[in-house]
C-alpha cells in the first residue's frame, strides 16, 4: 500500500491564461512543473479574452500533461491521483482542465480531487517552506486580493477582500494607461524602480490611499486607478512616467501595510500564545520588491516572519494544485465525477467539506 509520503499527484491548472501541469509528492518534492503562458495570445487586446484562453487551453492541455509526465520520468499508471482546478476562474478554461483531469482519473481508475484555485495559493507555502498551521495569508494577484487566516486545511477565515478591483488588475490597468506591454504590473514595477526620489514623486503626483485608516481589512483600488489616469497626459516624458509609476506603487504599498497591520492584530488576538507566527503572500503581486520590503519591515515589528514562495510558485502553476491534491488526498477528501466547474468558489465553502 502506498505510504502517505510516497504519494504522487498530478496537478492541472487552467483557471486563467496559463495551462499548467505538475507532479508533486507527499515529501514536498516537485518532480515536474510545466507552465505554458498565453501572454502572446492576449497582449494585443490588453487583457485576457476568455474565449481565446479556453481555446488555447484545449490546444495545449494534452501536450502540457505529457511534458509533466516526461519531466518526472513517469507514466500515468505511476501516479496515485489527479488534482485539477475546478474554480474559481474563467469558466471555459476551468472546464478544460477539470475535464482533462477527470478523463485521466477515470481512464486509469485513479482518485480525482477537485481543487479550489485560491486554496492552491494558500497552501503553496506548505509546499515550498513546510509551513505549519495557523498562519496569515495575503493573496494578491490580477484577480484576487484577500487577507485571511489559514487555521487548518479547508478552514480559512476571511478578514478582508477587495471591494472593487484586485491589486494586480490595478497595476495592469495603470501599465496599459502608461503604454507599457501586457501584463503591465511587472513593467510598472520596473519603471518605478528607476525613480531616484520617491518623495519628490509622491509630492508631484499626489495619489489617494483608499480605505487607509478605516476599520477592517478590506481593500479598494478603483479610485487609485482613476486618480492615476487624471495625471496622465499625451505629452508626458519618460521621467514623469517613472515618477508616476513610483507614486502609484508607493500608494499601493501604503494601503497594503495599513490593511495587513490590522490583520496581524486580529491574528495575534486569535493566537495570543503563539510566539513566532508567519504571514505568507501568494499571487503574482507577491513578487513586487517594494511591497515585499514594506511588508517585511512591518512584520518584523510584530515579531512575525514574512514569507513569499519562490516566484514560480506565486504565479499560477500546476505544482500548487498538485500539492493541494496531496493534502486533500491525505485527509481522504476525494471527489467523484460529479464535481462541478465553478466561476465563483469562496474559500469559506471549503470548511464543511474538510470536516
Amino acid at each position: 500500500m502506498t505510504q502517505q509520503t510516497d504519494i504522487k499527484i498530478l496537478g492541472i491548472e487552467s483557471s486563467c491564461d496559463e495551462t499548467a501541469a505538475s507532479i508533486v509528492t507527499g515529501k514536498r518534492e516537485i518532480l515536474s512543473n510545466i507552465v505554458s503562458s498565453q501572454i502572446k495570445d492576449h497582449e494585443r487586446f490588453g487583457g485576457v479574452v476568455p474565449e481565446i484562453a479556453a481555446r488555447a487551453h484545449m490546444e495545449q492541455i494534452e501536450l502540457i500533461v505529457d511534458m509533466a509526465l516526461k519531466d518526472a520520468d513517469m507514466a500515468l499508471d505511476d501516479i496515485d491521483g489527479v488534482a485539477a482546478t475546478c474554480g474559481p476562474g474563467l469558466i471555459g478554461g476551468v472546464i478544460v482542465g477539470m475535464m482533462a483531469g477527470k478523463t485521466i482519473a477515470s481512464m486509469k481508475n485513479k482518485p480525482f480531487i477537485g481543487v479550489n484555485h485560491l486554496e492552491g495559493h494558500v497552501l503553496s507555502p506548505r509546499l515550498s517552506d513546510g509551513m505549519a498551521f495557523p498562519y496569515l495569508v495575503l493573496l494578491v494577484s490580477g484577480a484576487h486580493t484577500q487577507i485571511l487566516i489559514a487555521h487548518d486545511l479547508g478552514d480559512y477565515e476571511l478578514l478582508g477582500t477587495t471591494l472593487d478591483d484586485a491589486v494586480g488588475e490595478c497595476f495592469d490597468k495603470v501599465g496599459r494607461m502608461l503604454g507599457l506591454p501586457f501584463p503591465g504590473g511587472k513593467y510598472v514595477a520596473e519603471l518605478a524602480a528607476q525613480c531616484n526620489d520617491r518623495k519628490a514623486a509622491a509630492q508631484k503626483f499626489q495619489l489617494p490611499r483608499p480605505l487607509k485608516g478605516r476599520k477592517g481589512c478590506d481593500f479598494s483600488f478603483s479610485g487609485l486607478k482613476t486618480a492615476v489616469l487624471r495625471h496622465i497626459t499625451d505629452d508626458m516624458d519618460k521621467n514623469d512616467k517613472i515618477m508616476l509609476a513610483a507614486a502609484m506603487e508607493d500608494a499601493v504599498a501604503d494601503v497594503m501595510v495599513d490593511r495587513v497591520k490590522k490583520a496581524i492584530e486580529i491574528f495575534k488576538d486569535r493566537y495570543p500564545d503563539k510566539n513566532k507566527s508567519h504571514i505568507v503572500s501568494g499571487g503574482g503581486v507577491a513578487a513586487n520588491i517594494t511591497i515585499k520590503k514594506r511588508l517585511t519591515d512591518l512584520t518584523d515589528t510584530y515579531n512575525m516572519i514574512f514569507t513569499a514562495p519562490p516566484a514560480h510558485l506565486c504565479t499560477d502553476n500546476g505544482a500548487m494544485i498538485a500539492w493541494a491534491g496531496v493534502e486533500r488526498f491525505k485527509r481522504g477528501l476525494i471527489d467523484d465525477m460529479s464535481a462541478k466547474a465553478r466561476p465563483r468558489w469562496p474559500l469559506q465553502e471549503l470548511q464543511k467539506e474538510a470536516k
